[in-house]
């Protein structure tokens, strides 16, 4: 919570005890050792600013009514020095608090000393966070989906950091399994289509336009040079050539995106330096493998799985799950990252108790990894729902969404839901330029404020900080819920952190640029008394800031003109 919130709260929970303590040395109450209770917002604030239960869960401890406990503490309560006005006793014995003026000033205040900073807390206490999102298989372009887990999981990490947490961005690219051999395969047929008839392309192999371009590409190189080559040989150097390519292009197509990663960590580094290897072993060592028909298992349903699983084929060749487990031991263990967070799509659901379960065995606390599940998105155009097949190639990929909707509209319509929800992304919403497109909505409030004091300035009024006395003038009820809803940042941005859900930042913003609007309406800022206006334009310029910051969590532009 921000730090004004915080005092305000830690105030009334002090006149609270030192009110109780006082009341057992007058000896109104017996001694006794005080229980917590609970300080609340209520749901109307015409109500009170806050609302306290502590007369009710001391009702058994001091053997009185709640509401004579409330009487009892509100007569030896000492209002001095804080942020208290008023108190009401209400009901059985809730006792609502409501704030002073001051309360409101500081918190403008507050966003004008911190800037960019506003919103950030040390919540998170430094613990190191890796985010993992995306990480396309690096054998075409990347999909829809991804579109989604890219604003996901930068969104995610972006939140994280502001709560406190050190985070690192992390792409995995699968550059070795089944997929890659999928991959050769395709760029195979492809390439000798180029030279020999006859040649068809397997149901399950890839069929899109990208492999047929790289084929191509190779042979403009190479000829025919290779076509009677040994086909490990050939396939070899295809993807030699064209995984590269593919690479370079979703670093393009994601750096596009405004997504830049801390790490691109390749599955195929696992391999190479032995850790997949050594994970078999110390999985061996663990006790909870057994071998069966020449397979190694692992004995998943001593961790709570429906089924045990195969580590190692009868061949000899582990299974994809194998390097995963390698990889999030890794993470966790090697690089010693307190909390792993992965993004991956709801397909995934069923591996996940498999890979907390290997890291049990591992001695590895699984609770330190977390998973994000993300829904499938579609896509919908004048209210139909647009089908696409990937095999065919004809799948709408991440640069093609781009290339039709702008990228601040993608990464805002990517975080309006949370991610274990169902989404359909409307394109003709997205480029609506409208308050019914919500980030046109959040955007204008943005500009409108920018422009407010630009044309004040243009005629001689500056835009200067306001002081305290100014800022108590602030009174009206729009301007206290706009004050209000200010001071809840750094609260949504922990909840958001804690939940694994940025859109929750997303829906705060899209809240915050009505009441902004809701505010401009009833509240005129210009001829009025001077100290009023000075004191509004600072409300302005506070709310266009908590726009900024949020906008720039989300790698959103904040336009000063529209």
């Amino acid at each position: 919570m921000s730090v004004i919130v915080k005092n305000a709260k830690e105030q009334i929970k002090s006149i609270i005890i030192n009110a109780a303590q006082k009341a057992m040395a007058d000896g109104v109450f017996e001694n006794a050792e005080l229980t917590d209770f609970t300080i609340e917002v209520p749901k109307d604030r015409a109500n009170g600013d806050y609302a306290v239960n502590a007369a009710m869960v001391w009702s058994r401890l001091f053997r009185k009514a709640p509401r004579q406990i409330a009487e009892v503490l509100m007569s030896s309560a000492d209002f001095s020095d804080t942020y208290i006005e008023k108190f009401e006793i209400a009901g059985p014995g809730f006792i609502n608090f409501y704030l002073s003026q001051k309360y409101y000033a500081d918190i403008v205040l507050d966003v004008e000393n911190k800037g960019a900073d506003y919103g950030k807390s040390n919540y998170g206490e430094g613990k190191r966070v890796l985010v993992e999102f995306v990480s396309a298989n690096p054998t075409g372009p990347m999909h829809i989906g991804n579109a989604r887990g890219g604003a996901l999981g930068d969104c995610l990490a972006a939140v994280m950091s502001a709560a406190g947490y050190y985070t690192e961005r992390e792409f995995y690219i699968n550059d070795a399994g089944n997929q890659i051999n999928k991959f050769a395969l395709s760029l195979d047929l492809r390439y000798l289509q180029l030279y020999c008839d006859g040649i068809e392309m397997p149901e399950d192999s890839y069929h899109g336009d990208d492999i047929v371009a790289h084929a191509k590409a190779f042979a403009e190189i190479h000829g025919d040079k290779f076509v009677k080559e040994d086909e490990s040989v050939r396939r070899a150097e295809l993807v030699k050539f064209a995984l590269p390519k593919n690479i370079e292009g979703l670093e393009r197509d994601l750096g596009k995106y405004r997504i830049k990663y801390d790490t691109w960590f390749k599955e195929s580094t696992l391999h190479q330096s032995g850790e997949t290897t050594r994970i078999i072993e110390l999985l061996k060592q663990s006790g909870y493998t057994y071998e069966n028909e020449d397979a190694l298992w692992f004995k998943a349903t001593e961790f709570g799985c429906d089924k045990d699983f195969v580590l190692v084929r009868a061949n000899g060749v582990p299974t994809y799950v194998v390097p995963d487990i390698a990889y999030h031991y890794n993470k966790l263990v090697t690089r010693k990252f307190d909390k792993a967070i992965d993004v991956l799509g709801a397909d995934h659901h069923g591996y996940v108790p498999r890979l907390k379960a290997a890291l049990s065995a591992l001695g590895v606390d699984a609770d330190r990894l977390d998973v994000v599940l993300m829904q499938m998105v579609r896509l919908v155009r004048d209210g139909e729902v647009i089908k696409a097949s990937k095999r065919s190639g004809k799948a709408i990929t991440l640069v093609t969404l781009l290339d039709e909707v702008p990228i601040d509209a993608a990464r805002f319509f990517f975080n309006l839901r949370e991610p274990n929800s169902h989404f359909d992304f409307d394109l003709d919403l997205a480029v609506n330029e409208s308050n019914s497109n919500p980030v046109y909505y959040v955007q204008y409030a943005y500009a409108r404020i920018c422009s407010i004091i630009r044309n004040l300035e243009g005629e001689g009024i500056k835009n200067t900080p306001a002081a305290l006395d100014e800022l108590m003038l602030l009174t009206a009820p729009e301007e206290r819920e706009l004050i209000l809803y200010i001071a809840a940042l750094t609260d949504e941005i922990i909840a958001s952190a804690r939940a694994y859900d940025p859109a929750k930042i997303t829906h705060y913003v899209q809240e915050l640029a009505t009441k902004f609007h809701k505010f401009y309406a009833a509240c005129r800022v210009k001829g009025i008394d001077e100290k009023l206006m000075q004191a509004r334009l600072s409300l302005c310029g506070a709310t266009a800031t908590v726009i900024k910051n949020v906008l720039d969590l989300m790698k959103i532009d904040a336009p000063e003109k529209m």
